[in-house]
């Protein structure tokens, strides 16, 4: 169940055989899957959904830049908590660090700066207040 602890937001995945290898091992792009999929969770439960955003052409979010490490092999059936939180919070855009873990042992983590964009022209734009100041919250929260 997706929930918050702290400043963290845990949004649990099982490894499908459509996410791994050959070898049953999770293949190195599925983790971008998993984390886009506990940022958008983690939107939704601030109360955003992104495909409303865009279509009332409030924002939409891409991303700017990306960094991850992997640190140990999951594999197929394996649970994972794709844990998502804050890092750094602009009018524009804000960083998250995600990480992956398989009960306590972290199996990847990275680092994803989304910016706030114009759905229809592509163009930076600042986030609304009301979002900015509901992020603020949950990235300090402790």
């Amino acid at each position: 169940m997706n929930h918050f602890t702290e400043n963290e937001f845990h949004w649990p995945v099982r490894v499908y055989f459509e996410d791994t290898d050959a070898g049953g091992v999770v293949y190195h792009a599925s983790y971008l899957k998993f984390f886009e999929r506990g940022r958008t969770e983690f939107l939704r439960f601030l109360g955003w959904n992104q495909q409303r955003l865009m279509t009332e052409g409030i924002c939409a979010f891409v991303v700017s830049e990306l960094s991850i490490k992997y640190k140990r092999p999951a594999k197929l059936d394996d649970e994972l908590d794709i844990r998502t939180r804050v890092l750094n919070l602009k009018r524009a855009s804000f960083v998250f660090d995600q990480r992956a873990y398989k009960q306590d042992q972290l199996m990847a983590q990275a680092e994803v700066k989304v910016v706030c964009i114009d759905p229809q022209t592509g163009s930076p734009r600042v986030l609304p207040d009301t979002m900015l100041e509901k992020i603020k919250t949950v990235a300090s929260s402790d």
